[in-house]
């Protein structure tokens, strides 16, 4: 009787264990990512629509989008949870943060999720462009999802009202700095009621500024990371113009411009000329109450914009399921399909190029030309400042450009100084 008893736990317990194993065989792989929503609004709901569809299409995986503030503090979020232990499993950060995740060892590389021919042919998809922000050191480690450059935003309707063509734009320099003044309008007082162009020095004054040293043949930094060149001739010779566009030409704004007034400033046609991101151009489109045009940005000694916007991460303090999961995902919500719609819902630039090629997106090409600008820009990008310590490296070059812009330093001091803080900051990553 003891035995058969001793039989029948031993029973009762194989059950139990079969029933707790085969319920933890359906549980879904909970998969919590980091959105980082720095306005709030639409795109969250399109976040959301993109996380239920996915689900639907894979039952087993549950996305907790979080929804975790702007590109700075979502960074800040994700780097205390790694150290708390508990980060999300993914997350969209910036595609600069890169070197900073790798440092603090809070992400994996995607090489080990790669296993497949079509996983091989899907990130050999992307944009070389953006992929400059995405790999190093022979490895990725991030994937484009909503990225960008910057792009020149003008009102035709101002251009015909001072006798310029609408549909041309200013192709470089000289051409921006002549067309600023025809645009420039002043009050019989002289007090300006309408800048030809302006350049935001707020939120990411080093984003807009690096275009300008871009097209002036330098990029701000080497791909390693390690290194800056903010005190070269052609860096210095960058600022300076942008200095006399407000001093010397008097058509764009003096002291601090604010990123984001900046499109509301040429929506009430305060300026004729803005230089912001092509993540604006739903904005654009659907607040002008104008004819505007949409161009890349003029060359100096060539054409050229930084690439800009976020990247998808995998944090390594996730299970290999987890992992498995989120790559999932990300393939999914890259597909060239999704994409295309993403660019089309939020004007952020279609990651990959058979996104374009779908007829959706050719589609909307053929009835809103301007959207295909920051595409056509994509030859001529280079990588967005990234280097290791990268807030403080940035920081140190933001600091000069508000030192130069109001006034309280020459270019040429504001660059020297902002090179020396960087070169300390980087010395032991050399």
């Amino acid at each position: 009787m003891k035995r058969f008893m001793q039989m029948g736990s031993w029973l009762a317990a194989a059950v139990v264990a079969i029933v707790a194993g085969s319920a933890l065989a359906q549980a879904p792989v909970e998969v919590p990512f980091f959105y980082p929503v720095a306005v709030g609004g639409p795109i969250t709901k399109i976040i959301d629509r993109f996380a239920a569809d996915f689900e639907k299409e894979n039952p087993g995986i549950k996305l907790h989008p979080i929804y975790s503030g702007s590109y700075q503090e979502s960074i800040a979020k994700a780097l205390t949870a790694v150290k708390s232990g508990d980060p999300p499993v993914t997350s969209i950060l910036l595609s600069t943060d890169m070197f900073t995740l790798i440092d603090e060892d809070a992400i994996v590389p995607f090489d080990d999720l790669i296993k497949t021919a079509d996983d091989k042919a899907w990130l050999a998809s992307f944009y070389p462009a953006f992929m400059e922000n995405s790999q190093t050191g022979g490895k990725t480690w991030g994937i484009p999802f909503q990225r960008s450059t910057i792009v020149l935003y003008y009102d035709k309707d101002a251009f015909k009202e001072v006798g310029l063509d609408p549909n041309h734009p200013p192709a470089t320099w000289k051409e921006m700095t002549e067309y600023a003044q025809k645009l420039t309008k002043r009050d019989t007082s002289g007090n300006v009621t309408r800048w030809g162009v302006q350049i935001p020095s707020s939120g990411f004054p080093y984003w807009l500024f690096q275009g300008l040293t871009i097209e002036n043949g330098v990029n701000l930094m080497n791909q390693a990371g390690t290194a800056v060149y903010y005190d070269k001739p052609e860096v210095i010779g960058a600022l300076q113009y942008w200095l006399d566009l407000v001093n010397k030409y008097k058509v764009h704004p003096p002291g601090i411009v604010e990123w984001g007034t900046t499109p509301k400033d040429f929506f009430e046609r305060k300026v004729a000329m803005m230089w912001t991101t092509t993540g604006n151009l739903t904005n654009v489109r659907s607040n002008a109450k104008f004819d505007f045009g949409v161009a890349m940005l003029p060359a100096s000694k060539q054409r050229g914009s930084p690439t800009g916007g976020g990247n998808f991460y995998i944090f390594r303090k996730s299970t290999p399921a987890q992992r498995e999961a989120a790559f999932k995902f990300i393939k999914w919500v890259t597909a060239p399909e999704r994409a295309a719609q993403w660019g089309i819902d939020t004007g952020y630039v279609a990651v990959r190029a058979d996104a374009w090629d779908t007829p959706v997106m050719k589609q909307y090409v053929a009835g809103f030309p301007a959207a295909a600008v920051a595409r056509d820009q994509l030859p001529f990008a280079k990588a967005e400042l990234s280097t290791h310590d990268n807030q403080r490296v940035t920081k140190a070059l933001n600091d000069g450009l508000q030192a130069a812009l109001t006034g309280t330093k020459t270019p040429e001091q504001a660059m020297k100084d902002a090179q020396r803080e960087a070169d300390r900051l980087l010395r032991s990553y050399k």
